[in-house]
């Protein structure tokens, strides 16, 4: 349980606000009030909400490095093998915020700049939205650009 100070301004009868009060008031997880529980959010999960809210942006090819992206597609070849969602995010994750950083190749001819900016709005809303934490920063790293005439590696499916 983590406390944390708050200021707040009151007004005076003549209209006009006397100085800072402070108040403090107790979290829990979350950043919700005090309630009658806890609640944590793995790592895990929000790199999977992250990933999957990268791979939904237009122009977004593949998620990951080349190495973890041939690892991966073999590991999907593999009978009981599933896709890595979070192939190419890391999280971490505190009490009430987190921070992200993505790995991203781009399909040629996109702008770059607006891809990143789309992905991060994306991955923002979206983490905040399911988990409830906010989100401080996410760092976006261009690992390549997938060029017309390269062999396709099987894009990574989108979510619609």
């Amino acid at each position: 349980m983590s406390e944390s100070t708050e200021q707040i301004r009151t007004q005076t009868p003549d209209g006009g606000t006397e100085p800072f009060q402070t108040r403090k008031a107790t979290r829990r997880g979350g950043g919700a009030p005090a309630s009658r529980g806890r609640t944590t959010v793995a790592d895990g999960v929000v790199e999977k909400i992250a990933g999957l809210a990268a791979r939904d942006v237009l122009g977004v090819h593949a998620m990951g490095s080349g190495i973890s992206r041939t690892f991966g597609a073999v590991r999907d070849r593999v009978p009981g093998g599933s896709k890595s969602v979070s192939r190419g995010v890391k999280a971490e994750v505190g009490e009430v915020q987190t921070a992200l950083d993505l790995e991203i190749v781009v399909d040629y001819g996109v702008a770059i700049a607006d891809v990143a900016q789309a992905v991060r709005e994306n991955v923002i809303a979206a983490v905040e939205r399911m988990t409830g934490l906010e989100v401080v920063e996410v760092n976006i790293a261009v690992s390549d650009v997938k060029l017309p005439d390269e062999e396709d590696e099987e894009p990574e499916p989108r979510i619609q």
